[in-house]
């Protein structure tokens, strides 16, 4: 009777140890046991070395307008898309090479046009980062996603891989964040707390690898109700069968 007893305790606490709870999937929880993250204001992205970006130009000038979209259909390949090169420029038509290594959106939109203002006075310029992508890879749906908005926080992306499976690892998430042509930096977290909000880790930038590993236990654990109640019917059974084996 004793070790029924032991076999039937040591299947009971098996199968609670076996799902998944909040404690362990939750976002946003608020526990003395998490970790405390300080706030960080938002820094904007600044361009990097490989980056592309595009621009137009808008000038009242018809003959300069002309000469601008022919030179757009002539690269039309590119989409008006231009790498930023080893020594941080851009090499530009008409005004040649610009350095915008380090500049914000804005900063490097301001300077083009001052630069194309010294030939079209009245020339008015827009610019955009064009490569604005971050990848995802580990327990999610791994893809290569884009950054449609501002200030994208972490939340907002893994939605877009339609959140992180129950066996992936919140306790370790990381983003690899390059940092031009230096070693990248290696940011890691724990998703689950309520304190990630305007923290370091709360926004996504363009370039970031997200990778999201799988927890060691999730080997032993249940997600759905049909898996849980697979594991008790072989379990029982399993007890049932061993029960049968012993002498009482």
């Amino acid at each position: 009777m004793k070790i029924n007893n032991i076999l039937l305790t040591g299947i009971l606490v098996f199968l609670l140890s076996s799902c998944y709870s909040h404690k362990q999937v939750g976002l946003l929880q608020e526990r003395d046991d998490l970790p405390v993250y300080d706030s960080a204001a938002y820094e904007p992205y600044r361009l990097q070395v490989n980056d592309e970006i595009i621009y137009r130009v808008i000038t009242m000038d018809e003959t300069i307008s002309k000469v601008l979209a022919n030179n757009a259909s002539a690269n039309s390949q590119y989409a008006y898309s231009y790498r930023i090169y080893a020594d941080g420029t851009i090499d530009l038509p008409f005004v040649g090479a610009i350095k915008i290594e380090g500049l914000t959106e804005l900063e490097a939109q301001a300077l083009v046009k001052q630069r194309m203002r010294e030939i079209i006075p009245d020339a008015d310029v827009k610019l955009a980062l064009y490569n604005k992508y971050f990848t995802v890879l580990g327990d999610v749906k791994s893809g290569r996603y884009r950054i449609y908005k501002e200030r994208m926080t972490i939340f907002q992306a893994l939605s877009m891989t339609g959140d992180i499976m129950n066996s992936g690892d919140r306790r370790h998430i990381r983003i690899i964040r390059p940092h031009g042509q230096g070693e990248p930096e290696v940011l890691e977290f724990d998703i689950r707390t309520n304190t990630i909000i305007d923290s370091k880790y709360y926004y996504v930038y363009p370039n970031d690898l997200i990778y999201v590993s799988r927890e060691a236990s999730s080997f032993f654990k249940q997600s759905t109700y049909t898996g849980f109640l697979a594991l008790i019917t072989s379990s029982l059974s399993l007890l049932i069968t061993v029960l049968n084996y012993i002498p009482m």
